[in-house]
C-alpha cells in the first residue's frame, strides 16, 4: 500500500468516525451524560446548602428554648418543611425543562418565596446583632442555593435545545412504503390524528406519527401553531 492509498484509507476512517460523532443519537447520548453530571453536581450543592441552612434555622427557631425540650425539637422541622417544598418544585422543573414545558407563575412565586424564607430565617439573628461576618457567612449558602436553582432550570432547557439542534441537522431518513418520510408528511399525519380534546405534546406526536424523539418537539410546535391559526 503506497502513501496515497494509506491517506485515502485514513480519510475514509476519519469520515466514518466524524459521521458517528456528529450523529444526532450519539450527540444526544453525550448530552444526556452531561445532563446527569450537571444534575448530580447541582443537586449535591443544593442539598448540602440546605443542610447547612437547617442548622441555622433551627438555632433561630429554638432561640430561648431549653435544649431537648419539645419546642427545641420541633424547631428542627421548620427548615425541612420549607426545603421539601423547594425540592419538590425543583424535581418537577427538572422534568418540565427536559421537555421544554413552561410552568405557571405560581411555581416561580413558590420557589422564590421558599428561598426568601430560608434566607430570612438564616440571617435574621446576624442582622439583629449587626455582625457583618456572620451576615456574610449565613448569606452565602442560601444565595448559592438560589443561584443554583435558577441556573439549573435554564441549563436543562439549553441542554434540550442542544439535542434538538443536533436532530435538526439530519433530514428525516425513515422509509415507509418505499418513500422517505419528510417533516411535512409527519405534520400531515399529526394534523389528521389530532382532535380538539387532545393536548399537543411531543409524547403524543411520537405516538401518533412514530417519529423520533428529537423531531417530536418541532412537530408539536408546528402543529400547535397551525391549530392556533385555525
Amino acid at each position: 500500500m503506497n502513501r496515497a492509498q494509506r491517506l485515502a484509507q485514513d480519510a475514509a476512517e476519519a469520515a466514518e468516525v466524524r459521521a458517528y460523532q456528529t450523529d444526532p443519537d450519539v450527540v444526544a447520548l453525550r448530552i444526556e451524560r452531561v445532563r446527569r453530571q450537571v444534575d448530580w453536581m447541582c443537586w449535591s450543592g443544593i442539598v448540602l446548602g440546605l443542610a447547612f441552612t437547617m442548622t441555622n434555622v433551627q438555632g433561630f427557631a429554638s432561640s430561648g428554648t431549653r435544649p431537648g425540650s419539645l419546642p427545641w425539637l420541633a424547631a428542627w422541622v421548620l427548615d425541612p418543611t420549607v426545603s421539601l417544598v423547594l425540592l419538590a418544585i425543583l424535581r418537577a422543573e427538572q422534568v418540565t425543562a427536559r421537555y421544554q414545558v413552561k410552568t405557571g407563575a405560581w411555581v416561580r412565586r413558590a420557589k422564590w418565596f421558599t428561598l426568601a424564607a430560608t434566607y430570612v430565617m438564616n440571617t435574621w439573628t446576624s442582622f439583629a446583632a449587626g455582625e457583618a461576618a456572620a451576615i456574610v457567612l449565613h448569606s452565602v449558602p442560601p444565595l448559592v442555593v438560589f443561584v443554583a436553582v435558577e441556573a439549573i432550570t435554564d441549563l436543562r432547557d439549553k441542554l434540550t435545545d442542544a439535542v434538538l439542534v443536533a436532530a435538526e441537522r439530519r433530514p428525516v431518513q425513515q422509509e415507509t412504503g418505499g418513500r422517505r418520510v419528510l417533516f411535512a408528511d409527519y405534520l400531515a399525519i399529526a394534523r389528521e390524528m389530532w382532535t380538539p380534546d387532545v393536548e399537543i405534546t411531543p409524547a403524543w406526536v411520537r405516538r401518533a406519527t412514530g417519529c423520533s424523539r428529537g423531531l417530536s418537539p418541532r412537530l408539536a410546535r408546528a402543529l400547535r401553531a397551525e391549530v392556533a391559526h385555525d
